[in-house]
């Protein structure tokens, strides 16, 4: 049986239909941890839970996914936000990557396809990223040997 990497998931949409659908395909996936917010203050409120994955819609009632993302990042710069929007124009995407989001997805029919893509290279990431830490702990453990 294939060990699959656990993460923490938030997911912050003010439309209960595409939270459902995208919290449905990551228990398919077979997460667990994941938290529903209906907007963005209470995402802000509840980072100390230390997610390691939040899925936060652009355009939301209380408060825009730019400023939320933007007090996400201060908070914590290693959560990686993933915009999601029906906004399809550029300038968009772009402010998104610029404010410090991970990626960037329009909602369409291939949402959740795009969203076990982005989760795959996460997953590579860290795995790239744990790779350089024994790397760097061996060699240092090395070099205080002599």
């Amino acid at each position: 049986m294939e060990k699959r990497t656990q993460f923490k998931f938030f997911i912050v949409d003010d439309d209960f239909f595409c939270a459902s659908m995208y919290e449905q395909f990551l228990t398919s996936m077979g997460y667990s941890n994941i938290t529903y917010y209906n907007n963005g203050i209470d995402c802000l409120k509840n980072l100390d839970e230390q997610p390691d994955i939040i899925f936060l819609d652009h355009i939301m009632d209380d408060i825009t996914g730019f400023e939320v993302l933007k007090k996400i990042k201060s908070y914590n710069p290693n959560i990686y936000v993933i915009m999601v929007s029906g906004q399809e124009t550029i300038k968009t995407a772009v402010d998104a990557l610029k404010y410090g989001a991970f990626d960037y997805i329009i909602k369409d029919n291939a949402v959740c396809d795009k969203m076990g893509i982005i989760i795959n290279k996460i997953i590579l990431i860290k795995e790239e990223h744990n790779k350089l830490d024994q790397n760097f702990i061996q060699k240092l453990l090395f070099f205080f040997k002599f």
